[in-house]
């Protein structure tokens, strides 16, 4: 009764729009005194989830991101990728989801991923004639990329909640990630077939390749020192987030794209979201400790095991609550929520952690393109200047290859798995 009358009073605060950080602290903060327990454990707690060497990439991957954002290189990025695929059927498309999977591999930020690529794809894509919802569906929907191909803030996240390694969790993102973004290019390329509302694009010359790929290859160069040193054993995540700042500012100021004034409206972005995140972050610390006290995790870990019998119900018992979650939290609050919730059920079913942290992610991805509080949904409708309605109708049909996605993850375990314990063994 007890877990029943705690969820309840959350959702209820969450409803009234109660910032998240607050209702998560502060309902914590409530319980541990209705228990009698001093309350000096609360600021131990909030001291003890901010003092973590692996948060530290969060930042840093959020700085890093937005001084690309800021300098303009998602121009340079699509512009390559173009001139190699633009004249496919469908090329533009096929183009704008190769350039979110490689920008993913550099950012780890989903909003990020959609506001830099959009704000090249979007103009292009319309000018040549396809049909608009589906473009802004498009970029909403390869911008939750950015989540799932490494390095990826939510995995970060979960690593540092569930004491999980966070390169391994890297390494099984890869596989998702790229079978996703495979998906959408096949969408992406049928839809434009079978609509025909595009104008092909004249194939480019090797000379206008070999430029475009110049213009772009430090952008790549980026990507695969952050990645590459982070699986060659060179650097942490956090370390490998400051190296790549580092290798951003110089990378934009040495092609004339940042001044700082930019700089500054890159710091003051990241510092804002940082913010909010590591805040979500130490509440959710206090709230998860004063759960625990409360038996919360066992009371559903006790409650799932004497009534679902297998864990495929398990798992799609899990996935109901996480996509009616999806509908009223943003996705890192989802996940900074549910985790210490459901991880100990998780654990005691048999279920590997790495693979739920995967699965996990591909739902909360799908709560990024899902009205109402689809984070990608507004990103996409500020860049685009669209309605949200039209963002919300093109992106359902990528709503649901993720979830087909999820559903295929339960079946076929090792498009996860197979990466960080076969293949890098």
């Amino acid at each position: 009764m007890e877990a029943v009358l705690i969820l309840v009073a959350l959702l209820a605060l969450l409803l009234l729009r109660i910032p998240v950080a607050f209702a998560l602290g502060g309902l914590g903060v409530v319980l541990l005194a209705l228990k009698g327990l001093p309350l000096v454990a609360v600021p131990q707690r909030l001291h003890g989830s901010m003092d973590s060497f692996e948060l530290l990439a969060v930042p840093m991957f959020l700085l890093m991101s937005n001084v690309l954002l800021k300098g303009g290189v998602g121009r340079d990025l699509y512009a390559a990728v173009q001139s190699w695929v633009g004249h496919w059927p469908g090329g533009l498309g096929v183009a704008t989801i190769l350039s979110c999977t490689l920008f993913s591999a550099i950012s780890g930020s989903s909003v990020a991923t959609a506001a830099t690529i959009g704000t090249v794809a979007i103009p292009e894509m319309t000018r040549r004639g396809y049909d608009r919802p589906f473009v802004l569906g498009m970029l909403a929907a390869g911008g939750t990329l950015g989540i799932l191909i490494p390095p990826s803030i939510p995995l970060i996240l979960y690593g540092v909640i569930s004491e999980s390694s966070i390169p391994t969790l890297f390494l099984a993102g890869i596989g998702p990630g790229l079978f996703l973004a495979s998906l959408f290019i096949v969408y992406g390329i049928g839809y434009a077939k079978l609509s025909g509302k595009y104008q092909a694009v004249a194939r480019a010359t090797w000379a206008e390749r070999r430029k475009t790929s110049l213009l772009a290859l430090p952008t790549l160069l980026l990507a695969a020192c952050i990645v590459g040193s982070i699986y060659a054993g060179i650097a942490t995540p956090s370390e490998s987030a400051g190296l790549g700042f580092v290798m951003a500012l110089i990378m934009t100021f040495a092609m004339g794209r940042m001044s700082w004034e930019k700089l500054k409206a890159a710091v003051e972005g990241s510092l804002k979201t940082s913010v909010m995140i590591l805040i979500i972050v130490a509440a959710a610390k206090v709230f998860s400790y004063a759960i625990t006290l409360y038996l919360i995790p066992q009371s559903i870990s006790q409650f799932l095991a004497e009534n679902i019998s297998t864990p495929l119900l398990f798992m799609l018992a899990i996935g109901g609550v996480l996509l009616l979650m999806g509908f009223f939290l943003e996705s890192l609050s989802m996940l900074l929520i549910m985790v210490p919730v459901l991880l100990p059920a998780v654990l005691n079913i048999g279920i590997d952690p790495i693979w739920f942290g995967i699965f996990f992610v591909v739902l909360i991805e799908t709560a990024l393109i899902t009205p109402p509080v689809g984070m990608n949904l507004f990103v996409i409708q500020a860049v685009g200047k669209a309605t949200l309605p039209e963002v919300a109708r093109g992106a359902i049909p990528f709503a649901v290859i993720m979830l087909l996605t999820a559903v295929l993850l339960w079946f076929w375990q090792d498009l996860a798995l197979f990466i960080p314990y076969e293949l890098m063994r």
